[in-house]
């Protein structure tokens, strides 16, 4: 063996290797060694970049670790193919969106077979197949029997351009995040998702998880559970405006009532003369984020409805004013605006000449100026008032939620069909579980109205009365696919139904789930009310889905914009960093990797430069893998540096080494022989438990590289065992196999072996070899350390004898010299404390 390292003929020789031996299909069966690891399956548009691999090359390296410990490993992979992007992309081009869809998957599938990444491709699952959305139709229908599907009424975020409701998250500033187009507010029937039923146990049960704590406290914030009290205040002209309230002890100081521009009393309530100005500020309201209208030190503004209300506990008449600060998304989409205590609701009283009346004691927190319950104590007072306002009939204690219904309804045609019917006779009846999937309709080109715009989907019979009725034509968001494809996993071959339940039950909760911590709340949050509502109807013995998440970290590349505000590649910014068409000085800044931003790194370009495994292990390198890092040429060429250093030393020495019978014992070893075994073993252990413990994969290659130095220094070694070097090299090549398979499989041949290094198994460190010969010992004089003993390590549990080796010691005799010891104390295997007079 003595060629020089060229990756690309080795990475083609044993690219399909691990497919032919079916090394990555689990068998569902045997569930004793099981293990379920999941990476979120990607939305295939285009092509995969380098900052991918964090997600993908990580998650490849852990199964190929679980595999070697002897675990039975489920790796599914599959796409959300369904959405928007592939939609719009189809009408650009003139093409239909599967077309375009599945030639993305198909590239997909490429790079992930380039970057050695491998899944069990018997469960690839795609969401925008019949076989596949007749079981989410099937999931609308079970949540529509429970109550938990329903139709109403709502305004919602609008884009003309993509002519589809938008969800709050996918607005932003204002704007479409696709297509940038201002988003207009439109009250449309659309079909919801009762998630607010599950609020409590939402978030009860994040207790449960191993998740990261910031993810658990996103997720917490978002459901933003509140006690207080509902207080009904009533307006002159009859109208109830129930109020939430977390301080029902201010209750006599509230003195003006504020709405939310899009509370439905709002019409009712203003009078003909302000209605206009009321009107205008709505409409200007509309087009703001939630984040401009409740930032806290944006000035406030409103406008008065002339209608007035009476505060339920004084009976004093107080005006009624909308304000854009206050949002229908929490509580009732009203307040009792107290202006004393709370500082949105003074800086608007100061702004309008409203007034600020105290009502609790700024030292003690006693209730004041509170009518019947004046002099209450401030730890009493919360409760103290519910009681009182239940008592009246005025109001109640309760619990509020800032979580709203999912509303799941889409004006498109790529999407999933909602399974409903629109009789005349009978209203809105359910598509019979026999008759899925409602398959979306054969257009050449779908156009931008949706399925309304195809009529004979449209006309249809109802299945209650047979007459003629009207498909419902929203599809479902595609959140709704990707809320329980995890469960489709474990019986994507089955026609008979979503799951099976005794496997799911047998494989779930998913063991490990990674992903991008932007999925934190809609799509885990989403999943995880998905399975709460499967297991309450006994389809399932679980009620989590994912029972340890990992978020990895973005991988960052300068993005240069334009002043004209478009994306420039880097590969195309002009000499002096300005824009190659304009000539404008472009704007720099590190951004995620992004298509949209022209900030990618391409994985081809890197293979065919240095190989798939040297991207793999700089990528598993770069940091730890749940940061934000940024993507470095120079640490690929480091990568690739290592690879060959490693190649080199095998070329000289594999030659030379010979199948052993055994392996040589620390006893059987001089010092320099037992200490590579020591390190041998130290470094298995190392990255043993970063597999098993906190994923720091990065740890692992600085330890590999570490240790490969020591055994380059050890083979110029002159009484060098063979033994050893023959150990050396099968353990190194194992522990290298989930980094760099293609490198290792080659090494692994060259050793002698047919089978795969995954059939061979992970090392196992012994404990007794991880023992030091010596040991370190700090001896301090008056508190700081002084000098560093190497002690043997059967006496480094001998106190007198440390105590005797620090007095002997060259360095602290001569600190010592003319000064009086008081105190001497050695603590066996960790320190030595001289106290001077």
């Amino acid at each position: 063996m003595s060629e020089a390292y060229e990756p690309h003929r080795i990475e083609e020789r044993w690219r399909d290797v691990w497919r032919e031996r079916r090394l990555f299909s689990a068998d569902m069966e045997a569930a004793e060694t099981k293990y379920y690891y999941l990476n979120m399956f990607p939305y295939p548009s285009g092509k995969l970049h380098a900052g991918h691999g964090r997600n993908y090359i990580l998650g490849d390296a852990i199964v190929r670790f679980l595999i070697m410990r002897g675990y039975n490993v489920l790796n599914p992979m599959g796409w959300d193919a369904f959405g928007l992007p592939a939609e719009n992309a189809a009408i650009e081009q003139g093409r239909h969106p599967r077309e375009w869809t599945w030639e993305n998957i198909a590239e997909f599938k490429r790079q992930f077979r380039a970057w050695g990444v491998e899944y069990d491709w018997e469960r690839e699952v795609a969401t925008c197949e019949p076989d596949y959305y007749r079981w989410t139709q099937w999931l609308f229908l079970k949540l529509y029997e429970a109550g938990l599907a329903y139709r109403a009424r709502a305004k919602t975020n609008y884009c003309m351009r993509c002519a589809t409701v938008l969800a709050n998250e996918q607005v932003v500033d204002g704007r479409c995040e696709r297509c940038g187009c201002v988003v207009e507010k439109r009250e449309l029937p659309q079909w919801f998702f009762r998630i607010t039923a599950y609020a409590q146990q939402l978030l009860d049960d994040l207790e449960q998880l191993e998740w990261p704590e910031h993810v658990k406290k996103m997720q917490e914030n978002w459901i933003g559970r509140s006690e207080g009290a509902e207080v009904v205040f009533r307006a002159e002209g009859g109208q109830e405006i129930p109020v939430f309230t977390t301080r029902p002890d201010t209750l006599w100081g509230a003195t003006f009532m504020v709405l939310a521009p899009e509370h439905p009393l709002v019409e009712s309530l203003t009078s003909t003369e302000l209605w206009p100005e009321v009107e205008e500020y709505r409409r200007r309201a509309a087009g703001k984020t939630e984040l401009e209208r409740t930032v806290a030190d944006r000035e406030k503004t409103g406008v008065f409805t002339g209608a007035y209300a009476v505060n339920p506990a004084n009976g004093q008449r107080i005006p009624i004013w909308v304000a854009d600060y206050v949002m229908m998304g929490y509580g009732s989409g009203a307040i009792m605006a107290v202006p004393a205590h709370d500082e949105r609701d003074h800086a608007f009283a100061l702004e309008y000449g409203l007034p600020i009346v105290s009502v609790i004691d700024s030292d003690r927190g006693t209730m004041i100026n509170s009518g019947p319950l004046t002099g209450t104590p401030g730890e009493e007072a919360v409760d103290t008032v519910c009681r009182w306002l239940a008592e009246k009939g005025l109001g109640k204690a309760t619990v509020s939620y800032r979580l709203r219904d999912w509303l799941i309804s889409r004006q498109r045609y790529w999407g999933a069909p909602i399974p409903m019917v629109h009789c005349p006779v009978c209203g809105v009846v359910p598509v019979p579980e026999d008759e899925l999937p409602v398959l979306l309709p054969e257009v050449s080109v779908p156009g931008k109205l949706g399925l309304s715009d195809v009529s004979e989907f449209v006309a249809t019979c109802c299945p209650r009365c047979g007459g003629e009725a009207a498909r419902d034509t929203d599809t479902m968001d595609t959140f709704v696919d990707s809320s329980w494809y995890y469960l489709r996993y474990v019986s994507a071959n089955d026609d008979a139904q979503a799951f099976d339940p005794e496997l799911a039950n047998r494989w779930l909760p998913v063991d490990l789930y990674v992903g991008g911590v932007e999925h934190a709340i809609l799509h885990l949050l989403y999943s995880r009310f998905i399975t709460k509502a499967l297991h309450a109807q006994g389809y399932v013995a679980f009620n989590e889905p994912f029972r340890r998440l990992f978020t990895q970290g973005m991988i960052t590349y300068p993005a240069y914009r334009c002043p004209t505000h478009h994306w420039i590649s880097p590969s195309a910014v002009g000499e002096g960093g300005l824009c190659p068409d304009c000539g404008e000085k472009l704007e720099v800044s590190l951004l995620a990797m992004s298509k949209s931003k022209k900030n990618v790194v391409s994985p081809d370009l890197l293979i065919d430069r240095y190989g798939a495994d040297a991207e793999r292990l700089y990528t598993l390198f770069m940091g730890p893998p749940d940061r934000e890092i940024e993507w470095s040429e120079e640490g690929m060429r480091g990568a690739w540096r290592f690879l060959n250093r490693v190649w080199s030393l095998a070329a000289e020495q594999l030659p030379q080494v010979v199948e052993a019978d055994s392996v040589p014992s620390l006893e059987e070893l001089d010092p320099v022989g037992r200490q590579l075994l020591r390190d041998l073993h130290r470094t298995v252990k190392k990255l043993t438990d970063e597999f098993e413990g906190r994923l720091g994969l990065n740890t692992c290659v600085a330890a590999l590289m570490e240790f490969s130095s020591s055994f380059g220094a050890y083979c110029q070694h002159a009484a060098a065992d063979s033994r050893l070097m023959r150990q050396v090299w099968e353990w190194l090549v194992r522990m290298m196999a989930p980094f760099t398979p293609f490198f290792s499989e080659e090494l692994w041949h060259r050793l002698g072996y047919t089978e795969s290094v995954l059939e061979a198994g992970w090392p196992d460190y012994d404990p007794r070899a991880l023992a030091s010969d010596t040991v370190e010992i700090p001896v301090q004089i008056d508190g700081k350390v002084r000098a560093r003993l190497q002690v043997p390590a059967d006496m480094a549990d001998d106190a007198r004898a440390l105590e005797q080796a620090a007095l002997n010691h060259d360095a602290i005799s001569a600190r010592l010299e003319g000064r009086s010891v008081r105190r001497l104390i050695a603590v066996p295997r960790k320190m030595v404390s001289i106290v001077t007079q």
